[in-house]
Parts: C-alpha cells; sequence; structure tokens
C-alpha cells in the first residue's frame, strides 16, 4: 500500500485557500516528500500528518515556491525530537543551496545526509523502493521523480522443496537474504518466482512538454503535473514562462497511457482550475483538478 497526498497545489505564492505545490508519498513507514515551499507545515498540520517521520525531502528545483518552507519544517522536526538522518535529493547545487537556508536552522539534532542528482536520469534505491529523477525543461535546472515500489514475486514452495532448502531459511530467503550453510549457498532466486507488478507514482511540475517526462510516466499508477495556466490564451505564456498548461499536460497522459492525471501547480491568476476541466478531458478523460489535500492510497493488484 502507498499513501498520496497532495498537500499543495499552488504555484509561485500561497493563497489563503491554496498552499505551494507539496506531495507526500508515505510506504512501510516512511515518508518521503517532494518539494517544500512556505506554507507545507501547515498543509502538513491539516491533512494531519507529521513531518517527524520524513525519511527523504526530493526537491525539483531551487525556486522559492519549492524549497522556502525548508528551514521551518527542518526546526519543527528537530523540536519534536527527530534524531534519525534525514536524506535530501535534489539538482547539483543542492547542498550549498540547502546550506544557506539552514543559516536561521543552525543547530538541529539529526544529521542531513545530500543527494546531488549528477545525470539526466539518476536512481535513488532504498528499502523496498526507489525514486528516480529525470530532467525536465524548465528556465533553470529542474527534475521530475517517478517512486516506484518493488514487489518480489511469489514464494514457490514447491521449488523450495525440491531443492531441500531448510523451511528454517524460507522466510529469509523470501526477504532478499542470501544464505550460506554447510558449503551450499542459497539466493531468494531459488524460491522466488518473476517479480510482480509493484506500484508507481510520477510527480513533475515546472516545465515545458518533454519526451522525459511521458517516457517515465508509462506504467504509472497515478500522474502528477502542473497545470499552470487553463485559459486557452495562456499558451504563449507558458512558453516564454517555461510552464505547462492544462491541455498539454493531458497530451502527456494521454500519451503515457496512464489511468489517472491529477494537475496542480496553479498560477495565482487561475483562481477556478475547475472550470476548465471539461475542455481538458476532452483530451484526456480521467483528468482531475487536484485540490490540496486531495489523497489517494494505492494498493497491489490482487494476484
Amino acid at each position: 500500500m502507498l499513501d498520496v497526498s497532495l498537500l499543495g497545489t499552488g504555484g509561485m505564492m500561497p493563497l489563503p485557500y491554496r498552499w505551494l505545490t507539496a506531495l507526500m508519498l508515505r510506504y512501510n513507514g516512511k515518508s518521503i516528500l517532494i518539494d517544500c515551499g512556505e506554507g507545507t507545515q501547515i498543509a502538513l498540520r491539516e491533512k494531519g500528518w507529521s513531518p517527524k517521520p520524513i525519511d527523504i525531502i526530493c526537491f525539483t528545483h531551487y525556486h522559492a515556491d519549492h524549497i522556502s518552507g525548508l528551514p521551518g519544517m527542518l526546526l519543527t522536526m528537530g523540536n519534536a525530537g527527530r534524531t534519525e538522518p534525514l536524506t535530501l535529493i535534489g539538482p547539483k547545487g543542492l547542498a550549498r543551496a540547502a546550506g544557506a537556508m539552514r543559516v536561521i536552522a543552525p543547530e538541529l539534532p539529526f544529521e542531513i545526509q545530500y543527494r546531488e542528482i549528477e545525470e539526466a536520469e539518476q536512481i535513488f534505491s532504498f528499502d523496498g523502493f526507489q525514486i528516480k529523477a529525470f530532467k525536465v525543461s524548465h528556465s533553470v535546472v529542474c527534475y521530475g521523480y517517478s517512486m516506484t515500489v518493488e514487489r518480489k514475486g511469489r514464494f514457490d514452495r514447491e521449488r523450495a522443496v525440491a531443492q531441500e532448502i531448510p523451511m528454517k531459511f524460507w522466510n529469509r530467503l523470501q526477504k532478499g537474504e542470501t544464505i550460506e550453510d554447510n558449503g551450499r549457498r542459497y539466493t531468494p532466486e531459488d524460491v522466488l518466482g518473476a517479480a510482480r507488478k509493484g506500484l508507481k507514482v510520477t510527480y513533475c511540475t515546472d516545465t515545458r512538454p518533454v519526451e522525459a517526462i511521458t517516457a517515465n510516466a508509462a506504467g504509472s499508477d497515478l500522474l502528477i503535473l502542473e497545470g499552470m495556466y487553463g485559459e486557452p490564451d495562456k499558451l504563449a505564456k507558458a512558453r516564454e514562462n517555461r510552464h505547462m498548461t492544462m491541455y498539454e499536460a493531458a497530451r502527456i497522459a494521454e500519451r503515457a497511457g496512464v489511468p489517472e492525471l491529477w494537475l496542480t501547480h496553479y498560477s495565482p491568476s487561475l483562481l477556478h482550475p475547475e472550470e476548465y476541466i471539461k475542455d481538458v478531458r476532452k483530451i484526456f478523460p480521467q483528468t482531475i483538478a487536484a485540490k490540496d489535500g486531495r489523497t489517494i492510497e494505492l494498493n497491489f493488484d490482487e494476484e
């Protein structure tokens, strides 16, 4: 099970009814936050989720509406008694950008581990899931992210018995451990079938449409893209500012073949995104003009 909550849906500046874009994912006791603009703490509190167990914070880029909430978030985590290390992931310059913001949050009871993205596409692996960063096209270096929860194959009891693998090792092998015993070597591949379909969420804001988004969105159970503008006459402005319209996001979702698209990162001038959703759904019917706090629980397919 993977919990996904779009904490805020605003771009550029927070509004009284719309916090800046931030996404929280929770899996197997771990919490991953993507972007942390001003007001993210309030959005998190409104959702009823705690910042203390956040294990990873990813940044798409270093414009203020995506990172300015970091110092306060760090201080709140520290005041909550956090002592475990926190991992930050972002484009080159992460340590410099986050370090500069820590001038107002200099003393923390936990270590910060920086993992800078060095390639156009880069995978960061963790226990049971991976985060893939892929470069997009904004006015500064910017990345989208896909989080994939891996799912091992089924345990094959007949194979284990046929190979005379001691039952006391079965559970450890299922968990991915390789075991050496009395000159024999047992591996998970000895008892597990082919890997099954896992869960995947792709998130991308602040970009023009590029093929990397479509390619990385393929196979996602949920795609979250910016829909900065809904007004048909704003295409030129979107091109000028290196952003994307709702209609362009819908075309990406249609090409990627995803089951559902959430729009986010609305311009402050876009007061009622839902007014344009009818026309957007002519391109991709499963489009939702997301509001702050929209949440979904993704579950593995029953097999």
